[in-house]
């Protein structure tokens, strides 16, 4: 193809990365945009990974050297939809890649859970690390929290409330949303899996991590039985938690944890206000079991907007292709729903490349200015990659000793920065 081509990938996260990395191994000569409605990159890496998981967000120094790459660009602070439209960037460029993940945490589907007092792990995450567009004020969770949901993110959402503040050392936790959490901690959390142990989706090595955080006791109310021929992983998993309950924090004991596995949810009740969880056996519905509980906390995963998603209708996963429509396809969650680690987001944006490979040049050949051709006061708003890395050295800057960073809340602040209106402080705030 003699014209180079022009890509815009929309989502600068794992998903993102990878299909960039991808499609630069195979069009070295191409321009690749890679746009975000944040003034920030890594999205996921940087917003939804535990922020005291610094090593699952190590990855973000491979995917800075991409930004760092000729014929790369970072185009922070744009946000299709408001910004400029899915047609503007499919009109100036050869190829778009839909790399935005998924909008929202899946419902659990049981009455009761719109009572206030009901709260997605998703929205827990982003407080917790500090995300511009989710400073909606701290959940008041109470003495009693039920956590519905057996995967890693639920796991995530137990250590972040069982924690001391000194345990969050070189994490760059949102230290105010911390403290207001600490004024009043939960004293007693349940955590309930619709799976057995033997199919339990979270990480035996997370729950092994539970053990090293003072001041814990676990029970687990039923037996800890392993199927018969169960795989190594389950094993692991039915090991940890015995691990967890032979623990025996004696006086010093802060917070109790119990682990329900094999119960679902019936509903979550209250009138008015949430009072307790109603659960049945997956094994036996005659059993029922009910648990009090001041809040709720749902990480059941994420899912696709029912609505019409820019003009391409209801989503929905497709496992088979990243193909949508002519020149436009999409790879990561926003493909195949939300499975898989961050590594399994590479193996899918190979893929989606190698599609893209094998049809472009099928590909009209006419020119395509790319994100040149964009309008100017789009561009004039944008954050490119040099522009985050002074929101970079002033977020290391204002950590204090025991922090990796601090991160900045306020999106119009990072973006201030980043244009360089806001003159920086130790403290970390500034002034025009």
């Amino acid at each position: 193809m003699d014209t180079p081509l022009s890509i815009a990938v929309i989502g600068s996260g794992p998903s993102g990365c990878y299909i960039a990395q991808s499609l630069r191994r195979s069009f070295p000569q191409s321009e690749i945009t890679i746009y975000d409605r944040l003034a920030s990159p890594f999205g996921l890496v940087r917003y939804g990974v535990a922020p005291d998981h610094q090593s699952t967000k190590s990855i973000q120094s491979q995917f800075a050297r991409l930004f760092e790459r000729e014929n790369v660009r970072f185009a922070g602070n744009i946000e299709v939809g408001r910004d400029i439209s899915l047609d503007q960037l499919r009109n100036t460029h050869h190829i778009v890649v839909l790399a935005a993940g998924l909008p929202g945490d899946r419902p659990v589907g049981v009455p009761g859970e719109d009572l206030p007092e009901v709260y997605r792990a998703g929205r827990l995450t982003r407080l917790f690390n500090a995300h511009p567009l989710e400073q909606t004020g701290v959940p008041k969770l109470g003495k009693s929290v039920a956590i519905i949901g057996g995967g890693n993110v639920s796991i995530d959402v137990l250590r972040m409330l069982i924690k001391q503040p000194e345990d969050f050392v070189n994490s760059d936790i949102d230290d105010a949303v911390l403290a207001d959490y600490v004024r009043a901690p939960a004293g007693r959390i349940d955590l309930i899996c619709r799976s057995t142990i033997t199919n339990a989706p979270s990480d035996p090595v997370m729950l092994a991590e539970l053990g090293r955080i003072q001041g814990v006791r676990f029970s687990c109310p039923d037996p800890i039985e392993v199927a018969e021929g169960a795989p190594r992983t389950a094993l692991a998993r039915a090991k940890a938690v015995e691990g967890l309950l032979a623990i025996d924090p004696g006086t010093e004991t802060r917070v109790e944890v119990a682990l329900h596995f094999g119960w679902a949810p019936v509903s979550i009740n209250g009138d008015g206000h949430v009072r307790n969880v109603e659960l049945r056996s997956v094994n036996d519905d005659r059993r029922n079991l009910h648990l009090d509980a001041d809040s709720v906390v749902t990480a059941v995963g994420f899912d696709f907007d029912d609505g019409d998603w820019h003009g391409l209708g209801a989503l929905k996963a497709n496992l088979e292709s990243g193909a949508m429509d002519h020149g436009l396809y999409r790879t990561g969650w926003i493909k195949r729903g939300s499975r898989g680690t961050i590594a399994e987001n590479r193996s899918c944006a190979k893929a989606v490349a190698e599609e893209i490979v094998a049809s472009v040049d099928a590909l009209q050949r006419q020119t395509k200015p790319g994100y040149g051709g964009l309008p100017d006061e789009v561009r004039a708003r944008a954050v490119d990659y040099s522009a985050w890395k002074r929101v970079d050295a002033a977020e290391t800057e204002a950590a204090p000793g025991d922090r990796s960073r601090r991160k900045f809340p306020s999106h119009e602040h990072m973006v201030a920065i980043a244009h360089n209106k806001l003159v920086q402080t130790s403290a970390g705030t500034g002034a025009n």
